[in-house]
């Protein structure tokens, strides 16, 4: 009890600031961000300036998602923070695509947690994003090999099993380095590579759902209709009415 008042008596000691979160500032690969309950940014590291667009948080301050990103992500997001803050339960490492353009093939792992006053009440959401391709460990160079290997090839079917014979790995160990680095299996994250690349040409084409599916690494149009409700909160005919065009 006595540590907590100690905690509590020192962070009330602090001057008035971002102190603390400065830090965030010398985390190149981390996109730090806090929102208020209108998904206003109200700090924001210079990572997530850069996914912004923006030189300066001073840029972004009570701007929102929709101020810097597409209409679809930015939905995303607000989604997203709604979510945390209606539940009060966080996020916790979640893959998904990367602030960037429309399309981009890269990943990002997210987490967000609800932020609330001295009175309990939850008044917006802080989190961090980092991107998947710089959460290796060990053998850098054949864990890069095997996330370029699944972007290039993932409409193909891509056994556990050669991906880890690509890191020099036995399937277990591979698989079990694999969840720690990117917080989910090698299977799941080859399905969210496939769904962003069909939610991608749901946007850019008019080609018929079922081709997209079976271009994009589904050969099941059941098992991809809820792989897609599953990642995108929505079916893939309800996201092309809202994004195409």
């Amino acid at each position: 009890m006595k540590k907590t008042l100690d905690k509590e008596a020192f962070f009330d000691r602090l001057a008035p600031g971002q102190q603390v979160l400065q830090l965030f500032d010398w985390l190149p690969d981390v996109s730090f961000f806090v929102k208020d309950r209108q998904g206003r940014f109200m700090a924001l590291n210079r990572r997530g300036c850069e996914y912004c667009g923006i030189h300066s948080e001073d840029e972004a301050i009570g701007k929102t998602d929709h101020d810097f990103f597409p209409k679809t992500r930015a939905d995303e997001y607000r989604e997203d923070d709604l979510q945390v803050m209606r539940s009060k339960e966080a996020i916790i490492n979640r893959i998904e695509s990367a602030p960037e353009e429309a399309g981009s093939p890269r990943l990002v792992t997210t987490s967000k947690i609800p932020l609330k006053d001295r009175r309990g009440r939850v008044i917006g959401v802080a989190g961090f994003s980092r991107q998947v391709e710089r959460m290796q460990s060990g053998s850098a160079d054949s864990m890069e090999q095997v996330m370029q290997y699944i972007h290039e090839h993932y409409r193909e079917d891509i056994p556990t099993g050669h991906l880890a014979e690509m890191a020099s790995l036995s399937a277990s160990h591979f698989e079990r380095r694999f969840r720690l680095a990117f917080g989910s299996s090698p299977r799941q994250y080859l399905i969210r590579v496939r769904v962003e690349n069909a939610a991608r040409k749901l946007r850019e084409t008019d080609d018929r759902v079922t081709s997209i599916a079976q271009r994009c690494g589904f050969y099941d149009h059941a098992h991809f209709s809820r792989s897609f409700q599953r990642i995108m909160n929505m079916s893939p005919t309800e996201y092309r009415k809202r994004n195409q065009g």
